[in-house]
């Protein structure tokens, strides 16, 4: 069993500030660090560190080998990431004393994914394993076709939220997973409410307030308390839920013991500042003392 992680590589630039910047505002910044990020290269650690086997779709520029030997130390099969001709993704982070992010995202080699990469990388991939995708590469739905005639599980986080992305591989998917504000935004663009979609098992999460999953074979739907912590930094919450929840799938588990296990993760990530870097691993989990 294996995870395919077609995913984003970012150098994540983070700024703390005393409060997010508004329009025309300018801020001094308290400090700046450079780590390891983009929406997929965190699920990746985080799935790895969940102790799954985890191979991540990417690419990078000539300057992204630090990055590569990053993931490759956290656990993750770094073989089917190429090397182009572009520049290595980026992300700008502001984060606040309160812990709430801004983000300015810079592609860069992340577009440049090759469908040949993509079906080499899944040529070995069946049944036993799943598929995930963000909206951060290119070729997504190119991935999730192969995935889906190959019969991998195919899971779909659809952050940055585009429409039309959605709409083109929502045929495709077995598991979706969205914030509030990106199933809202969903519902408005599809006139489908989140337990009519045409996906087995979507997953919302609502930060403080813990998350919803809907079983729509069973047309049901069950709500998951937040664990209570105090937050220093959201950046990479959703993703560190988003890989271990795809981790105890890819283990076994009932879709309500991953979550609960996926809660967990995230809620020790809110209380770190950076994002793959400090990505908790289960020995965390197991330590973690929650009110």
């Amino acid at each position: 069993m294996a995870i395919y992680n077609l995913g984003s590589i970012n150098a994540d630039l983070v700024y703390r500030v005393p409060h997010l910047p508004t329009a025309g505002e300018t801020l001094a910044s308290t400090s700046l660090s450079r780590g390891l990020g983009g929406k997929g290269a965190n699920m990746s650690v985080a799935a790895s560190r969940a102790a799954a086997r985890v191979v991540h779709i990417g690419a990078v520029g000539e300057d992204g080998a630090w990055a590569v030997g990053r993931m490759l130390e956290y656990g993750v099969d770094t073989r089917s990431i190429a090397v182009v001709d572009q520049q290595t993704g980026h992300a700008i982070i502001a984060v606040d004393d309160a812990g709430e992010n801004l983000i300015l995202l810079f592609p860069g080699a992340n577009h440049a994914i090759s469908e040949t990469q993509i079906a080499q990388a899944l040529k070995d991939a069946g049944p036993d394993d799943i598929f995930l995708f963000q909206n951060e590469t290119n070729a997504g739905a190119y991935a999730a076709g192969i995935a889906s005639r190959q019969g991998l599980r195919v899971a779909y986080a659809a952050a940055p939220f585009d429409a039309a992305a959605v709409a083109a591989v929502l045929p495709l998917l077995d598991i979706l997973v969205l914030n509030a504000v990106e199933a809202a935004q969903l519902e408005e663009a599809t006139g489908q409410t989140m337990a009519n979609l045409p996906v087995r098992d979507v997953v919302v999460t609502l930060g403080a307030d813990g998350c919803r999953w809907y079983n729509t074979d069973a047309g049901e739907a069950q709500h998951f308390p937040a664990i209570p912590v105090t937050p220093v930094d959201t950046t990479g919450a959703g993703d560190t839920f988003t890989g271990y929840l795809m981790a105890g799938l890819d283990r076994g588990m009932p879709m309500a013991q991953a979550i609960t296990l996926a809660q967990r993760a995230a809620a020790i990530m809110v209380t770190r500042i950076g994002t793959a870097d400090v990505i908790p691993d289960l020995k965390d989990l197991e330590d973690a003392r929650f009110s």
